[in-house]
């Protein structure tokens, strides 16, 4: 069996070494998924530590969640990889390569064409992908989320936004791949300094303008309104020197009601942004079923042509002003510790190592052929096949890596909070997010050390109360 492997052509191995691999990957990962689904299924008491944070109902309903989102990303894993196995063997990616140039050859444009053939492929690409995953997303969203009571956009919402951000996505990715493909092909030996100096600039480019441009385009941003909230934000931001501009409030709730905070900016120019979900004094759930306050609200959706879908809730949703204030001191821990700094040199040294050692492979004719392109070696396949196939084990190396590195900081931006004074305002925060968005608050380790990029619950909750950590 050995000896007829090894004396398969090279372009052979490497077809089969890749197809073996991603097998791997999601066997692994449907182990560990069924690691974490037994957990689902044999955990059906609230365990004696979780006491008194969480009663039973809310036990069971985030049990039942978590459960339904693991048979259905099971079933959703699967169709995917068996999808990219039969693209691979099926000879899906040259045979659209081949569409593609028959679409640019109606418009007069041969194979030197390559970065128009290029974009074409890109946009029938993403278009099959974003057709394939529609069904999915469809049943997560009014199937899975609607279940569950997280759900609040209605079909025509849905289709709405998918349609916008098809276009966003495509309006985006089509310029900047067409200008990577030229700065590859006129770059000469060191073109992989230039790719790589072209990509930190767009990446910092759109981290930039997200908020203000992209992100409006989908959900509605006003700044947060004159108050307590506001004033303790902007003293809490000067006591520690982050250079705060803007707050502003997202209606996430249109959309769902699970909850977020971030922040973004670079240099003097910070701003904060809030989901209306994780307000508990300004969060539509709350309102939705209170008389005159629901009326006005849903005036105010029908007035504005919102499509969306308001559900009263029998408590109350998101957090206290103090809460809101410790969750923003972990998020500003995040800053004045360096950690955004250190993600964002991780990732450049990271894209900088995976551009040089694309320069180094892109030559091997037996890369192109093990993919059914025998007759040319396109710029784009090239990227595809190398970043994508080539250096998946890598990839997964480095996400594992990163994962680990992400709950170390985690339990520091916590500590930082704490040591601003705000450990029971956050003990407290986390407890209602996690009842809010149904976090099931028991894990698998191995599912947890390999998924987790937040510490489970019970472990931050002990970090908070345990002694301080120098």
């Amino acid at each position: 069996m050995l000896g007829e492997i090894a004396e398969l052509p090279a372009e052979e191995k490497i077809f089969y070494a890749v197809l073996v691999f991603s097998w791997t990957v999601y066997l692994w990962e449907a182990y560990l998924a069924f690691r974490q689904r037994r957990i689902y299924r044999s955990t059906m008491h609230v365990p004696t530590e979780l006491g008194k944070i969480m009663d039973s109902e809310t036990f069971e309903k985030s049990r039942l969640y978590q459960l339904d989102k693991s048979n259905f990303g099971f079933w959703s894993g699967l169709y995917s990889e068996t999808e990219g196995t039969l693209i691979l063997l099926l000879g899906g990616i040259p045979f659209l390569w081949r569409i593609s140039g028959i679409v640019t050859a109606r418009f007069g444009l041969g194979p030197e064409y390559e970065i128009s053939q290029s974009l074409v492929f890109l946009m029938l690409a993403t278009l099959f992908s974003a057709l394939t995953g529609l069904p999915w997303s469809l049943y997560n969203t009014f199937v899975i989320e609607e279940k569950h009571g997280f759900n609040q956009q209605t079909l025509g919402f849905f289709l709405k936004d998918a349609l916008k951000k098809f276009a966003v996505t495509q309006c985006i990715l089509l310029p900047v791949t067409s200008l990577l493909l030229y700065i590859i092909k006129i770059g000469g030996d060191y073109f992989f300094i230039y790719a790589w100096l072209f990509t930190l600039i767009v990446s910092l480019v759109l981290v930039t303008i997200y908020a203000d441009y992209i992100a409006p385009l989908f959900d509605k941003f006003t700044p947060l309104p004159e108050g307590e909230l506001k004033t303790d934000i902007e003293s809490m931001a000067k006591s520690i020197t982050f250079p705060l501009t803007k707050i502003y409030v997202v209606e996430g709730s249109k959309r769902s009601s699970h909850s977020n905070a971030y922040f973004y900016g670079f240099f003097k120019n910070k701003r904060i942004v809030l989901f209306d979900t994780l307000l508990e004094d300004y969060s539509p759930l709350n309102k939705s079923g209170e008389g005159e306050g629901a009326t006005e609200q849903k005036e105010e959706n029908e007035a504005s042509g919102d499509e969306s879908k308001l559900k009263a809730k029998n408590k109350k949703q998101g957090c206290s002003n103090s809460e809101v204030l410790a969750v923003l001191g972990h998020e500003l821990g995040h800053w004045k510790l360096g950690h955004t700094v250190k993600n964002i040199v991780i990732s450049q040294m990271n894209s900088f190592l995976c551009f040089f050692l694309f320069a180094a492979l892109i030559g091997r004719k037996e890369l192109f052929l093990a993919f059914g392109f025998h007759d040319s070696q396109p710029t784009l396949i090239g990227l595809m096949i190398i970043f994508q196939f080539i250096f998946s084990p890598y990839n997964e190396l480095l996400s594992f890596c990163l994962t680990v590195l992400s709950r170390r900081f985690e339990f520091q931006a916590d500590a930082f909070a704490r040591g601003m004074g705000r450990s029971a305002e956050l003990y407290s925060a986390l407890i209602k997010l996690n009842k809010d968005n149904l976090g099931f608050p028991v894990a698998d380790w191995l599912f947890s050390m390999w998924h987790y990029s937040h510490p489970p619950l019970l472990e931050r909750l002990r970090a908070l109360t345990g002694p301080k950590q120098d």
